[in-house]
Order: structure tokens, then sequence, then C-alpha cells
């Protein structure tokens, strides 16, 4: 067992440096081209997505697919407030205006009650976010985006291998969103994708992110555009991650039962009921009344852990902005704590961390 149990680590080895060196030896010139076409097809072919197209950050996605919609300043876009910052961050960015609602208990994803109650004349789009992995019912969600005439925006940067009724998150919506940075279940160290089955929002974002160009390759600029293209030398490092995600998807899997096993005798420990058959979870989320202090007593024994996101109306560059009140999203945002989460954690490390969150509640 290690000396310290990191709560997330990357995992690459000889086969992502192996292809790196093949890569250089052939000339390769490192920018876009012909290996990210190959990791855009094979992300394509394992969500069964029509059209993806890669980009430098999960929050670019973000922000690339909001573009594509074009969405106008002063639009309104409905935004759980239980999620990453880079969420009504990427709404900000282009002077669109976020309307925080609260989640439901079941999934921490965004509660469709009382989004209904927050769409006003200037409502565009709902992005909703899979939690960690979780969902609700996504067909509930196309029908209430197609009843209220908004965009179905899918940030599912945390769902990769995760799926609703047998269909991939992040292929319900107009646009679906992932991440590649180094926490994710597989990596490229930065990067971002884009997923659609629109052919003409592909051909959007394809120009979007190549400065508005006509066609690539040349310079004849019909829209405004910024440089938004990834790198073949990272597609490189991909290709080989992909290489490795049916096992990381079973492996994780496997991780969060072994956990909720050796917890579920504890009452004073949540986990939010999981799916398992559906849902890849990215991190191991626990829901305790003390996870600062927990947090500090698993220090002490060498593991790391991590507190979930604030829900995003309590941090400070919002703060003044929304008044109303999350109760669900501030309950789980207050009381979360991300466990050791690797796929690098052996049955050991997980017995070793159960062991010492019970010795702290005994």
């Amino acid at each position: 067992m290690k000396k310290v149990i990191p709560q997330m680590e990357p995992w690459f080895d000889e086969k992502e440096a192996k292809a790196v060196y093949q890569y250089f030896k052939s000339g390769g010139w490192i920018t876009e081209f012909k290996k990210t076409k190959d990791l855009e097809k094979r992300i394509s072919i394992f969500t069964k997505s029509k059209y993806c197209t890669m980009t430098t950050s999960g929050t670019v996605s973000l922000t690339l697919a909001l573009l594509a919609l074009g969405l106008k300043r002063d639009d309104e876009i409905i935004v759980p407030d239980l999620t990453m910052i880079a969420t009504p961050n990427a709404t900000v960015l282009l002077g669109v205006k976020p309307v925080l609602v609260d989640v439901e208990p079941q999934t921490l994803c965004i509660d469709l009650v009382k989004a209904q109650k927050a769409i006003t004349q200037k409502t565009k789009a709902l992005i909703y976010v899979p939690f960690n992995g979780r969902s609700g019912n996504m067909l509930e969600v196309v029908e209430f985006c197609k009843k209220n005439g908004l965009f179905l925006i899918e940030d599912a940067a945390q769902a990769l291998g995760s799926y609703n009724q047998g269909k991939h998150l992040g292929t319900f919506g107009d646009l679906g969103t992932l991440s590649f940075s180094v926490p994710k279940i597989i990596s490229t160290g930065q990067g971002g994708a884009i997923l659609t089955n629109n052919k003409t929002l592909y051909k959007r974002i394809l120009s979007l992110k190549d400065f508005g160009r006509r066609k690539a390759g040349t310079d004849i600029h019909d829209e405004m555009g910024w440089n938004f293209k990834f790198t073949d030398i990272q597609a490189v490092i991909g290709l080989e991650q992909m290489k490795k995600l049916r096992f990381r998807i079973k492996k994780k899997k496997k991780i969060y039962q072994e956990y909720a096993n050796g917890l579920k005798k504890l009452n004073r420990v949540e986990l939010i009921n999981t799916n398992l058959k559906d849902t890849c979870p990215w991190f191991i989320d626990i829901f305790v009344d003390n996870p600062d202090s927990l947090a500090a007593y698993l220090k002490t024994k060498g593991i790391e852990s991590r507190r979930i996101y604030p829900a995003v109306h309590t941090q400070k560059i919002y703060k003044n902005i929304f008044g109303k009140k999350y109760t669900i999203a501030e309950r789980y945002a207050s009381k979360g704590l991300w466990l050791p989460s690797s796929c690098k954690l052996s049955g050991i490390n997980i017995s070793y961390i159960v062991r010492a969150i019970t010795s702290y509640y005994n």
C-alpha cells in the first residue's frame, strides 16, 4: 500500500510514451491534423454520436457550444447551482446570463420542476450537468426542452462512460461536451470535445474554432472565430488512453461498489443511490455532517480527499448576483467529500480507507 493515497492521479505508461516517440519519429507537425481526426472518430464510435470535435478544454467546449447556437447578449441560460464553476463561467464569457436552479437530491442534477419556474421570455437554453456521471430521466429532459423551446446542452465533463436508457450521456441534447483534463477517467492533459448529431452545428463549430475560416487552410473569414484547435500530440496520447477506457470504466464501477459495501453500515455516511449498470462514477462522493473534520483525520492516516464544489451562488464571483435559496445544492455542497478515486486504487487501499472512516466515526 502507498504511503500516501492520493485523491486522484493521472495514469499514463510506456504505451503513451512509445506512441508519442513514434509520432515524433514519423515527422508529425504536432498541430491538429490526422491524429486528431482519428481521436474524434474513436470518440464518435464510442459515444455513438455522429460528429465529434476536439478542442483545448472542457470549458472551451462549452463556450464553443454556446457560440454555435448563436445566443445573444442578455439571453438567459438555465444552469444547475451544483456544478463546476466552468459551467456558469462559459455563459458569462459570452455575455449570456446564467440563471441558477436548484438540484434534486436523488441525482444532484437540475430539478426540472424548479427549472420550469425559472423560465422567462429571455430563456434560450438549458445546460444539463450529469453530476459525477449520474443523470435523471434524459428523455424527460429532452421533452422539457422541446416543450419550452429551449436548446439542450449537456455538460458531460464527468460522464464519459455513463449512459441513460442505453444511450451515452452527452448525446441527448443539441450539443454535448466532454473533458479530458488530468483528473478525468482518461486524459490528454487538457482537452475537451463537443458531440452533436446536427451537421449544421458541427460545421459551425469547425469554423468557430479555426478563426472563422470558410475552409481549413485558407484565409477567408466569413465570421468571427478564434484558435481553439487541439494538437496531434495530445491526440496521440488520447488514442492510447481510449484503448484503456473500457477497462477503466469497469474498474471505476468496481471501486465504487467496494466503497459502498464497506460504508453501508455507517449511518452517518450518505451515498447517492447509483445505478452502476448505467453510471460510471467519476469520483467517489460521500456526504457527511463534518467533511472538513473527516478530511483532516484521513490526512493523518495518509489518505487525501477533496471537498466537492461549493454551490455556485455561494462563490464570491456570483454571491451578489443571486438572492434565492438553493436548499438542496447548499446541503450537499456543505456535506460532500470526494474520497480517493484513482483507477490505480487496489482493494487493499479501499479497505484501509474504509477502516479509517469507520475508525473516525467509532
